[in-house]
């Protein structure tokens, strides 16, 4: 098994979309960025990127490359989902927060939850979206940005092969065959 951690932020500003979760948010602001800017996505993508040792989605998707200008990053997590099934790596599970003063998340949580799991081909109880504020402090308190941190678990199914193999043949692996 093997863990991975992501976090972002991108400032918020008049005149673009708010999308999260690949969900579009009713807000008078949206988030900067090359891509949609969808925070809770890069972080997610960054967490199983990173959990694979494939580096982040600055080194697979550059903000210098005009392919992935305003592109979503639904179609990019799909990419991500396309490059661990590839090293043959499936997902555990994702933990992720999202730190924004407004809008509240609570009724857009469940549709974030429900893309993620389906582009990735989990189950939903396989992805868990948090929200929180921070009481007025810093930049997202202030209405700037929004952050967001993720985790997440990944295996390899060679890894889960070796142990059925091991453990069928009661040897756990101890006498280095496997």
């Amino acid at each position: 098994m093997r863990i991975g951690h992501g976090y972002d932020v991108h400032r918020l500003v008049s005149g673009r979309k708010l999308i999260l979760g690949g969900v579009e948010i009713p807000f008078e602001k949206g988030l900067l960025g090359h891509s949609d800017a969808d925070v809770l996505l890069h972080v997610v993508m960054d967490a199983l990127l990173g959990a694979a040792g494939l580096g982040d989605i600055g080194k697979h998707f550059p903000d210098s490359d005009e392919e992935y200008k305003d592109i979503s990053s639904m179609a990019l997590l799909s990419k991500v989902a396309d490059m661990l099934l590839e090293k043959t790596y499936i997902v555990e599970n994702i933990d992720a927060t999202i730190v924004a003063q407004k809008p509240k998340m609570a009724l857009y949580i469940d549709d974030m939850r429900k893309n993620i799991s389906k582009v990735l081909n989990i189950e939903l109880s396989q992805v868990n979206i948090k929200a929180t504020t921070e009481e007025g402090l810093g930049f997202t308190g202030d209405g700037e940005g929004i952050s967001a941190h993720a985790v997440c678990l990944i295996t390899s199914v060679r890894d889960i092969a070796s142990q059925d193999i091991a453990g069928s043949t009661g040897c756990g692996g101890c006498c280095g065959i496997f």
